[in-house]
This record gives structure tokens, C-alpha cells and sequence, in this order.
């Protein structure tokens, strides 16, 4: 009887963390293939982007990779390999695309930590500090540009329903019920591991202030996790630059920054869904067209995903491979 009701409590568990994770992908595929000609517009009008400014968001997206490592770094004392720690956030950005909310690119960190001669109770850790400080500083970049640029956003271009705004009650729809469903997951989660992470939090405390009394690794963990999400929004800004799309810089920057923070709430596998959503919407406020936001989203996910996805797979099977993982 107890095992039935286990395996009950268990799929009911599985059924919230899926729903969490598909609700907001279904109503983003629903949301597409309503608005299939707008994006097969947007498509041609990448296609004939300006190839200067996409090789500067190539060049801009490379560089997340670089302020990763450097982040990862920061978040451990010991010193790690410049290059296979490179190499292995590579191989995480693909592995990100395949598993929800970062999974993948832990699993993979964490590994390549353990590889390091670290436990992995401070492998874990590691990999927790590094996470706070990336919110930290997204959060802080967010609050910098909105006290420098108040106005860049205006959010009456998508609640006052013009005509370019594309139908988007779905989306919002999707996004409500995943964070509540996250919700639930959290709440359940937490009571479960209280003690564990009791023990586990201590350990994180302890490597904070071990990391925080070498100052090469201050500078590493959080330039790297305020570089991030900077980078992140300078292949935006490229892209826009690209399709010659009329939005103001600091209106991109903003759009990204509040896009990626309030997409980071959704467990969906690198943000597919949720931050397109939110990306698009957000373009659209800072004064860009439903067909330039389309396409700019489209340009953005072809840089940072779906172009290094091929080699990062191949680069996380040779590490595999060569057991550095």
C-alpha cells in the first residue's frame, strides 16, 4: 500500500515538473504557428542582415563562453586548466539546449570540477556560488540600465493593443502557470531537503569567504558574471544593428536584461520558449516592429544556440571521450 502511494506522490511530482517545463514551450508553439507568415517574413529579413554586425555578435557570443570560464574560475580556488575549462563551458552551452533550467550545463561543470580533484560536496557548492553571483549580477546590470535609461521601455506599445503587436494571452498564459507550478515544485523541494541543505549551505558560506580573501578570484567571479549577461546583450544589439532595425541600444540592452530575468524563472531548456517570448516582447516596447523583434529573436537564437550546438555536442563527446569529463 505504502509503495503505491509512493509511486503515486512520485508521478504526481513528475507530472508538476513537466507541466512546468511544457506549458510555456506549448504556448509559444501555439503562439508560431499562428503567426507563421510574420515569422517567415522575419526569417527573410534575416537573411538579408548586414554579415559585418553578425560576425560582431559571433564574435560577441564567443565571448560568453570566455566570461563563463572566467566566472567558474572565480567561484574555485584551486587553478583550473584555462583551456579544458573553456572547452568544457562550451560543451555546457550545448548540453544546456538539450536539458531544462541549466541542467545540462551543471551536470556538465560539475563533472568536470569532480575530474579536478574536487569533492562533490565542494563541486556543488562551486557551481552554487557561481549561480548567485550570475543572478546578482543580472539583477544589478538590470537595475543600472533602467536608473540610466527609465523611458527606454514602453510598455504601452503591448497593453495597448496596436497594430503591431502580435496576440500574445497565450504566452502570458504559459509563463503564469509554469511559475506556478515551479512554485509548487520549490515549495515541495524544500521541504524535503531543509536539513540537507542546511549542512550544504554551510559549506557554501565557508567557500565564500576562503574565495572572497583572494582577490583574483573576486575579480574573476563577479566580472565574469556581470560580463555574462553584457555580452549576452551585445549579440542582441548586433543582431538589431544587423537588420538595420530602428531601436535604440540602450532600448535593447534594457528588453534583454529584463527578458533573460524574468525567462530565468521558467525551467525550460536554455530559455527556449520562455526567453523568445519575453525577448520578442520586450524588443517590441523598446520601439521595434513585431517583424524586427521576430527576427532579431531569430538572429539571437541562431548565434548563441542553434550554429554551436553541432560543435558543442562534439566537443562534449571528445571530452567524454578523453575522460576530462
Amino acid at each position: 500500500m505504502s509503495i503505491a502511494r509512493n509511486e503515486g506522490a512520485g508521478w504526481q511530482r513528475a507530472s508538476v515538473r513537466s507541466m512546468a517545463v511544457l506549458l510555456p514551450v506549448v504556448a509559444v508553439a501555439v503562439l508560431v504557428s499562428s503567426k507563421w507568415a510574420m515569422i517567415g517574413s522575419s526569417a527573410g529579413q534575416l537573411g538579408a542582415a548586414d554579415g559585418e554586425w553578425l560576425a560582431v555578435a559571433c564574435c560577441a557570443a564567443f565571448m560568453t563562453w570566455v566570461c563563463s570560464a572566467t566566472a567558474q574560475q572565480g567561484a574555485v580556488v584551486e587553478r583550473l586548466p584555462a583551456g579544458l575549462l573553456l572547452a568544457a563551458q562550451f560543451a555546457a552551452s550545448a548540453a544546456n539546449h538539450v536539458l531544462p533550467a541549466g541542467v545540462g550545463g551543471n551536470a556538465v561543470n560539475l563533472r568536470f570540477l569532480v575530474r579536478r580533484g574536487l569533492s562533490p560536496t565542494r563541486s556543488v557548492a562551486a557551481l552554487a556560488v557561481r549561480a548567485c553571483a550570475a543572478v546578482i549580477g543580472r539583477v544589478a546590470l538590470l537595475l543600472a540600465v533602467l536608473a540610466l535609461f527609465p523611458g527606454a521601455l514602453h510598455l504601452h506599445r503591448v497593453t495597448g493593443g496596436g497594430p503591431e503587436v502580435p496576440d500574445h494571452p497565450l504566452v502570458i498564459a504559459g509563463v503564469v502557470a509554469a511559475l506556478v507550478a515551479g512554485g509548487v515544485v520549490l515549495t515541495r523541494c524544500a521541504r524535503r531537503l531543509r536539513d540537507r541543505l542546511r549542512d550544504f549551505l554551510g559549506s557554501v558560506a565557508r567557500d565564500v569567504r576562503v574565495l572572497h580573501g583572494n582577490r583574483a578570484r573576486v575579480v574573476a567571479l563577479w566580472g565574469g558574471s556581470l560580463a555574462f549577461p553584457a555580452m549576452h546583450a551585445a549579440v542582441v544589439v548586433s543582431v538589431v544593428r544587423a537588420l538595420h532595425a530602428p531601436v535604440p541600444v540602450s532600448g535593447v540592452v534594457v528588453a534583454y536584461l529584463f527578458a533573460s530575468t524574468a525567462a530565468g524563472w521558467l525551467p525550460t531548456p536554455a530559455g527556449l520558449g520562455s526567453l523568445d517570448a519575453a525577448l520578442g516582447l520586450a524588443l517590441v516596447t523598446a520601439g521595434a516592429s513585431a517583424v524586427a523583434a521576430t527576427s532579431a529573436v531569430l538572429g539571437y537564437r541562431l548565434v548563441t544556440a542553434w550554429l554551436p550546438l553541432v560543435p558543442g555536442v562534439l566537443v562534449l563527446a571528445v571530452l567524454v571521450r578523453r575522460r576530462e569529463l
